[in-house]
């Protein structure tokens, strides 16, 4: 090819790249680098999805991080874990993400110009890593799927008396209940400083703080004050939603806002009896919230300038509640769903457009714990006395939804803790009780009160239990029977209950406790 023509190439590509870019892409592709060549023009990754490989081709405008920071493709090496984006007809690279841990069973990579620390452990690539989720990481409430299970392996099958060896105890980030985001090399959380809550990037090695950002004025409360919801890490994005509705768009590496505003005022929503409580979706290129306001219950924003895209009002314009989103697919209709003051609703991806809503879940106190989704069915539940429910969905030609009431339990009284599924049961607190439920059914597999009512999160098929008031503990995630495999008590207690969820990456256990953050390693 002559050097005229390849310019050109490399202008048009560098075009399509930019394109791609604005109007999204269509396909991610996650794996590990098997081969890059000499000239760096293409990339060859061995696809995690599947047992293949997929061979890309770059140009000198094709966009490459290495654990979040900008690098050359020559820095790119074989086992890294590397997440390939592609155009909207899947012919062009828009970006590539890579991370300089390695995949089991091969050698580190690290970039040339730094030398590998002698503690660094060597993670697995993610088997059913999402958009844009690298090994070990945890980049929004409830990981990277949003559906409470940790892509971690090779944990302890059993802990040793006392629990797990405490690595490192950090404190003074201040009051709250957010628990933790974690991308690369940060953590990410919120607290408080004096009278304002923030928004704190932590270094993961130690919890020293890298960076705050102030989110807006400090909530108190009679439960404690300060902020309830957890940040969400999108690329080079953390966003970030105060207990009193204030919106906070940040570079990730420098903690500069970007955009920011309070969805209370923006969209006449009044604040809730304990504090907005919701962790922000990132669809694409949409944040999803449920400011619960005159003009939007819930809203989608883009998330590059925060402007509205589309604004859905439900009858009755019911307030916000303190779930969090997740986004589905029915019948080829992508919608989102979450719980309102009044009950559950589903949302038209495209358009914002009302799809159905169902109330035998939801209570008038508190609606909670985010809803779960598997294969056309939505299970959501609540506490105070109500109970789950399981509702049938299912989607026509006119893009619209309906769903019908499969049956409602007592027996799921699920109130913060969460829940997760695992080969059609479902886990998660019935108040005190621990439970094993079978999802289609609604009958109760086993259920057991040894470690109280608390959250969950499921990592290499066990379940990490965290009580509000006791222990930590670690089950098997069987239908057979509560199986305990080990539990402690968590030094160091703060004097409120335990409400921010457990988080399982990169082989450690995070434990966010009022102002300290707990780091447990739970690798073999």
């Amino acid at each position: 090819m002559s050097t005229g023509r390849r310019y050109a190439v490399y202008a048009f590509a560098g075009l399509a790249v930019a394109l791609a870019a604005t109007f999204g892409q269509a396909a991610i592709y996650s794996g590990t680098v098997e081969a890059i060549d000499e000239n760096g023009q293409s990339l060859k990754i061995k696809l995690t999805a599947k047992p293949a490989s997929k061979v890309f081709a770059l140009t000198d405008a094709t966009p490459i991080t290495i654990d979040g920071k900008k690098a050359d493709v020559k820095a790119l090496e074989e086992g890294q874990a590397v997440s390939v984006f592609t155009d909207s007809q899947d012919r062009v690279v828009t970006k590539v993400n890579a991370r300089v841990a390695a995949a089991a069973g091969s050698k580190p990579a690290v970039p040339k110009t730094e030398k590998p620390k002698s503690t660094a452990k060597s993670r697995k690539a993610d088997d059913d890593a999402p958009a844009d989720s690298a090994a070990g990481d945890w980049p929004q409430y409830r990981g990277p799927n949003r559906d409470n299970i940790s892509l971690e392996t090779g944990l302890l099958d059993k802990w040793p008396d006392g629990g797990p060896k405490l690595l490192f105890v950090h404190d003074g980030y201040g009051e709250g209940y957010s628990s933790v985001s974690i991308v690369g090399d940060t953590i990410f959380t919120m607290g408080s400083q004096r009278d304002d809550e923030v928004l704190l990037a932590l270094n993961r090695d130690d919890g020293n703080v890298k960076w705050t950002r102030r989110v807006g004025k400090l909530r108190g409360d009679g439960q404690g004050g300060g902020p309830r919801s957890t940040p969400t890490v999108d690329s080079d994005r953390v966003y970030a939603l105060g207990a009193n509705g204030d919106l906070v768009c940040a570079n990730v590496n420098t903690g500069e806002v970007v955009w920011e505003f309070n969805i209370l005022e923006e969209f006449g929503g009044n604040n809730i009896t304990w504090g907005i409580s919701e962790s922000i979706l990132i669809d694409d290129d949409r944040l999803i919230c449920s400011p619960g306001g005159k003009t939007a219950t819930m809203v989608a924003l883009n998330k590059f300038t925060g402007k509205p895209v589309w604004r859905s009002v439900i009858d009755g314009t019911p307030m916000a509640a303190y779930s969090s989103p997740i986004a589905i697919n029915v019948g080829g209709v992508r919608q989102y769903v979450n719980f309102v003051h009044t009950g559950v609703v589903g949302v038209r991806a495209s358009d914002g457009t009302p799809l159905w809503g169902q109330n035998a879940s939801a209570n008038g106190t508190a609606n909670c714990s985010a809803p779960v989704y598997n294969d056309g069915y939505v299970f959501t539940a609540s506490g105070y006395g109500t109970g789950g429910a399981l509702f049938q969905l299912a989607s026509n030609r006119n893009n619209e939804t309906k769903s019908e009431l499969k049956y409602a339990t007592k027996q799921m009284k699920n109130h913060h803790g969460g829940m997760v599924l695992k080969d059609g049961f479902l886990y998660g607190f019935d108040e005190q009780v621990l439970t094993c439920l079978d999802l289609r059914s609604g009958k109760p597999a086993w259920q057991d009160r040894s470690v109280g009512k608390g959250s969950l999160v499921m990592a290499d098929g066990k379940l990490f239990l965290r009580s509000e008031n006791g222990p930590l503990a670690l089950a098997a995630a069987t239908p057979k029977g509560y199986q305990e495999l080990g539990r402690f008590e968590q030094p160091q207690r703060a004097n409120h209950p335990a409400w921010a969820h457990p988080v399982v990456a990169g082989g450690k256990l995070y434990i966010r406790d009022w102002d300290k953050l707990l780091v447990f390693d739970v690798k073999e």
